[in-house]
């Protein structure tokens, strides 16, 4: 069965640019062969390519809405729009000093998608980053970042905000399962670096050594806690794409490393690392209150696997 995911990626991208008057679409097309703006990553407020949505009428606005939603599972687009709104929450703990805001999210399209074979799309802005490439029918998706800050906004205890709770808890459960043995060899540093490691860095040039206990040495209990992990952050993609990525996945090792101390509420780390893939969580800023989550294929991401297939058919 042909997968529907590129050709409903083709009509929300189509339908965006056309959403756009002639000056706004100038600002949020990008030529694909621009590598500096399509191989872009940055989580931080800072420009960024792109026009800002709060430039966007609201059918505009919805537009950009609905191609975000083809990348994202229904749950991770959930992630997606809170995570857009604690900009507010956000702004209010800072004592509205910064002027954040919920619409400070940037919509970039590289190449046409209507009549292109190669194109690619980014929506991005604080704490948010997803990243698509579409080349001859098919779609290759990464880095997706996905942060938080707050982390969690409790009542009594109890959260009342917390989009990337799962992505703790599912960690921590896989920690607590491991044996003495295991666990010492999952740990590799008493303290958490101060971000993710891959940071905001178009090309992991250097591949991350894979740290921390391979898969092969866990007990079942723990291995299928690593694979619970894992799918979670595949799942942030739609089903046709998470299935493919799993497939994908399903020869090559894994291994999980911590960094930092293990009791809830303190800064700590940890990174899944396979064959092509590379998933960091940090939570290290804000007194551990400010988490950090990237899905990424170091050799795939912006689409050079497809590119690299599209190269060889049609050598330039």
């Amino acid at each position: 069965m042909e997968d529907p995911l590129p050709e409903q990626m083709r009509a929300a991208g189509t339908a965006l640019l056309t959403a756009l008057d002639p000056a706004t679409r100038e600002s949020a097309v990008h030529s694909f062969d621009d590598e500096a703006a399509r191989r872009w990553l940055e989580y931080r407020p800072r420009p960024r390519p792109g026009v800002c949505l709060a430039e966007l009428d609201v059918t505009a606005r919805k537009a950009a809405h609905r191609l975000l939603a083809t990348a994202l599972s229904p749950s991770a687009y959930a992630q997606a729009m809170a995570i857009i709104s604690l900009e507010e929450v956000l702004d209010r703990a800072e004592g509205w000093q910064r002027g954040r805001h919920s619409a400070d999210y940037w919509v970039a399209v590289f190449g046409d998608p209507a009549r292109d074979d190669r194109w690619a799309w980014r929506l991005e802005g604080h704490h948010l980053s997803v990243n698509m490439t579409v080349v001859d029918g098919q779609v290759s998706p990464a880095p997706i970042f996905f942060g938080a800050n707050p982390a969690a906004v409790r009542y009594a205890g109890r959260p009342v905000s917390r989009p990337l709770g799962v992505e703790e808890d599912l960690a921590r459960a896989l920690l607590d399962a491991l044996g003495p043995a295991e666990r010492a060899a999952a740990i590799i540093a008493d303290e958490a670096p101060a971000d993710i490691i891959s940071a905001t860095r178009g090309r992991v040039d250097a591949p991350l050594e894979p740290l921390g206990v391979p898969a092969e040495r866990l007990g079942p209990t723990g291995r299928a806690l690593l694979d619970q992990v894992v799918a979670l952050y595949l799942d942030r993609l739609p089903p046709e794409l998470a299935i493919r990525e799993a497939t994908r996945l399903d020869a090559g090792p894994l291994h999980f490393a911590w960094a930092g101390p293990t009791q809830p509420g303190r800064r700590h780390y940890y990174r899944v690392q396979g064959d092509d893939l590379l998933i960091e969580y940090d939570n290290t800023t804000a007194d551990g209150n400010h988490a950090h989550t990237v899905l990424r294929r170091p050799a795939s991401d912006f689409g050079a696997d497809v590119l690299a297939t599209h190269h060889q058919a049609h050598p330039h």
